[in-house]
Formats: structure tokens, sequence, C-alpha cells
């Protein structure tokens, strides 16, 4: 088994064990002080997450002199804000794990009216809490293919949970939810999901996808501009959105990313808005594998 997995699994062994002599704290009565019993095996527990956290952004770390941008179709059509570009800093996220070193999240921002409100609704410090998802204008945006290419990866049975917009839903999001996601595995970070084999060693990931909107399944084949499912709010979320990168494998817990370039878009920069014009739909009748 090799570093970049063996890491992550690492983590997560380290989070159920520390959850287990939390719990053990309460419900057996060990011999001892409990900083002897519990709290310092808890520490050593803690230090050594911190340590398999930093062994998996280092592992994931690109090797060498980054590989040149591979240019691709946008994956979706209309008015969209980035965030979290690779425009602005590199890893985009934070991190190189998951294969997110060249990640980027896009909104939806249609253009509104003079005098009428923005369509997507702002962070509020406080009320409402939360949003439905309806309310944000990416929730069940077409995802289109960005290349000629093979599924590899399609799974969209997660549920699209409500937004985490607000002061209070965003420290729920960073201090339990996110951390409960992380223990569980990258699957619940990235939510429903939909993996490419763009060929040449490159791979295409849409996360976050809503429940129940795939079209298209593992070995199916698709051609560039093919709508694969809807954008959604599932995984690690705080609206309804894509991220989307290329990487060097099929599995986020095992590659590194790869650049990008958007034909006709370039890549945007953090608070960029820009429009992808609406494309005329593949003929699909020569797919192999077809559409569930």
């Amino acid at each position: 088994m090799s570093v970049r997995k063996a890491v992550p699994i690492a983590m997560r062994l380290s989070w159920l064990v520390l959850f287990a002599l939390m719990i053990g704290e309460f419900v057996t009565d060990l011999p001892g002080p409990g900083w002897a019993t519990t709290f310092l095996p808890a520490a050593v527990v803690l230090a050594l997450m911190v340590a398999t956290t930093s062994l998996q952004a280092r592992a994931a770390a690109p090797q060498g002199e980054p590989r040149p941008p591979v240019e691709v179709d946008p994956p979706v059509t209309g008015g969209w804000t980035a965030l979290n570009s690779p425009a602005d800093k590199v890893p985009s996220h934070g991190t190189h794990g998951y294969g997110q070193t060249y990640a980027i999240d896009i909104v939806a921002d249609p253009e509104t009216g003079e005098g009428e409100p923005p369509a997507r609704p702002a962070f509020r410090w406080f009320w409402p809490f939360f949003r439905r998802n309806r309310a944000f204008p990416a929730f069940g945006a077409p995802l289109l293919a960005v290349a000629d290419a093979t599924v590899v990866r399609a799974s969209d049975g997660q549920r699209d949970h409500l937004s985490r917009n607000s002061l209070p839903a965003l420290a729920y999001l960073m201090l339990i939810e996110g951390s409960v996601r992380s223990i569980l595995g990258v699957h619940r970070v990235i939510g429903n999901h939909v993996i490419l084999d763009l060929g040449d060693g490159t791979y295409a990931a849409y996360a976050h996808a809503r429940r129940g909107s795939l079209q298209v399944k593992a070995g199916d084949t698709v051609r560039a501009g093919q709508q694969l499912g809807r954008v959604g709010n599932s995984g690690n979320t705080t609206e309804p959105h894509l991220h989307f990168q290329l990487m060097d494998g099929p599995d986020p817990d095992n590659a590194r990313g790869v650049p990008f370039t958007w034909r006709g878009v370039g890549v945007p920069a953090n608070g960029e808005t820009f429009t992808v014009e609406e494309r005329t739909a593949p003929d699909r009748a020569g797919d192999v594998g077809g559409a569930r």
C-alpha cells in the first residue's frame, strides 16, 4: 500500500481511537487519574493526527516541475463566480490532500435587473441560520463533460443538506460536521460526485452533485458537453456549488492535482465572474454503455 493511500486511513483510525478514549472515560471506571488513562493517550492521538495531516498533504504535493495546464471545456454554462481559485494561490483549498492542489469552486451568479436583489443569497452573521437549496441559483444547474471521456466513478445517493451560510452554521460545519465527514472518508467530503478518465493520465472530478441527478454510471463513455448530472449541495459544503479539479488518478485519496484551464475562460480568479455560452448537446446515439 502506498504512503498516499495509507496516510488517510491512519488519520481515520486516529479519530476513531480518540473518540473511543473519550467515550471510555465516561462509561468505564478505569484505574488511576483521568490524565493517565484517557487524556494522556488522547493527547498522543491528537499529536499523531496532526502528523498524519502533514504527511497526507506532503504525500499529495506535486513532485518536480508542475505539469502544463490541461485545456478542457468549462463544466457549466451561464454566469458564474469563482471561489478558492488556483489562479490566486496553490494549493487553492489550503491543502494538497484529496488531489485538491489546483481545484476550484464556482457558484452561479446570473445577472439580475437593475434594482433587483442579487440572485444568490449573501452570507449572514446570524439570521437566517440556513437556507433551502432552491434559494441558490446554482442548485440544479447542469454539469457538463469537459471532454470526451470514460466515467470511472458515479455516486449520487447522499442527501443535499441545508446551506451553512451563516456564522453559527459555518461554525457547526467547521468544528463538527467537517470533522465527522473526514473520519468517514473522502466520499463523504466530496458528496455525490462523478470522476471522468480524460486519457493521458488525467482525471476530472465533479463534487457536490445533486442527489439522484446523475445521468451516467461507471463504464459509460461521454462526449464533451454531454450532461452528467446537476449541481447540488451534498458533502462538505456551505451552499450549492461545483467543486471541480483535475487529478493524476481516479482516487482522490491517492491522487495528485493537475493544473487545468477552461477553453475560452482560462482560470478565473477569486471573485471573478465569467459567462459560458450554452453549447449544443452532443449526439449521444453512439455512446457506449448508455446512461441510466
